[in-house]
């Protein structure tokens, strides 16, 4: 964690309600000052509540994280000028690939859940076992076992290439991992434009590989 937090701003931000975004924090880091060390905390309320569904959970309401509300700085307590983030710097992970349907390309990357049995998993390890959803500027931060963000760890080779790195989605476009984002060759499609319709967002170009649905 002190290696993110010495190269990147770093953010929360998940769909559960803010109340249980503090138990879950306290849960995972062991201390309750580590809030304090973030540049924001989010939870469902800054997150867009699209009228929909997340297909192979019916009963779950699909939520969507704009960016441009990072961006714009649409909550006045954000801790940084207006224009000082883009989507030249900023990077969203989350496992569920329809929150960022409203995000330009390569703004985000969505590792696989890690599987419980898995031995061979190393990809999260003990993240995301309690679903927060991390945010960094110039970078990503994911809570990970030693193995994962370890000095010769995968997930910190990735984290200093992004901190070198000019240009984020560049970056990222050249180093794939995890689901891809949901576009217009996505089998569900269908489903997911009306989504993008109903928010007046339009695909972008260039960004039309595969995923798989959540």
């Amino acid at each position: 964690m002190q290696f993110c937090l010495e190269r990147f701003e770093v953010g929360i931000w998940s769909s559960a309600t803010e109340r249980n975004i503090d138990a879950l924090l306290i849960s995972i880091t062991g201390s309750p000052r580590m809030k304090n060390k973030l540049a924001f905390v989010w939870g469902q309320e800054e997150c867009i509540d699209s009228g929909f569904h997340c297909l192979r959970k019916v009963e779950k309401p699909l939520y969507l994280k704009d960016l441009n509300r990072l961006w714009e700085k649409k909550f006045l307590d954000l801790p940084w000028r207006r224009g000082q983030y883009s989507s030249s710097n900023t990077l969203l992970i989350d496992d569920e690939p329809h929150t960022s349907l409203l995000n330009p390309p390569n703004t985000a990357i969505f590792p696989r859940p890690y599987k419980r049995h898995d031995s061979k998993d190393t990809f999260l390890g003990q993240i995301y076992k309690l679903v927060l959803k991390m945010y960094i500027f110039r970078g990503l931060i994911l809570i990970c076992n030693r193995n994962v963000l370890g000095t010769n760890g995968w997930l910190r080779r990735f984290l200093q290439g992004v901190a070198d790195a000019d240009d984020v989605p560049s970056y990222v476009e050249e180093h794939r991992f995890g689901y891809p984002p949901i576009t217009s060759s996505h089998s569900d499609w269908n489903y997911y434009s009306k989504i993008v319709r109903e928010f007046g967002k339009e695909e972008k170009d260039g960004d039309t590989s595969k995923g798989k649905p959540e």
